[in-house]
């Protein structure tokens, strides 16, 4: 795996963990996603949100379904909320065709409605 196949945007901001999940996750991908997370989750005090944004993500195999539910939970059992954020059609319909368990994780249409899920304010500067 190359390092740019390897590098999954990860940040924090306030009691939040952003990730941005590429727009194409291959298994190896998916792994490393998971694998950052968890770590960065297990090292992080004070977070209580974890946003992954689907957005960009076109399709999805049944690994990737899986890893992305198990991402979630995985946050749960840290005391932190998985929210999915920006999921495409296409990807709502994989998602209920491959029977992934996703009765834990909130989804949200934009950031926006994530972060009110979460009940994080950022303040604008306008």
């Amino acid at each position: 795996m190359s390092v740019a196949e390897s590098f999954i945007p990860l940040m924090r901001i306030g009691h939040c963990v952003f990730v941005s999940v590429p727009s194409e996750l291959s298994d190896s991908q998916a792994r490393t996603l998971q694998d950052t997370v968890s770590e960065r989750l297990s090292r992080s005090v004070g977070v209580r949100g974890l946003v992954m944004d689907v957005s960009a993500l076109s399709i999805v195999d049944s690994f990737a379904a899986k890893i992305l539910g198990e991402t979630a939970s995985i946050s749960r059992q840290f005391g932190v909320k998985a929210v999915l954020v920006g999921v495409r059609p296409e990807v709502a319909i994989t998602l209920v065709e491959l029977g992934v368990d996703l009765r834990h994780v909130e989804t949200a249409l934009t950031l926006e409605r994530a972060l009110e899920k979460l009940r994080v304010r950022i303040v604008s500067l306008d």
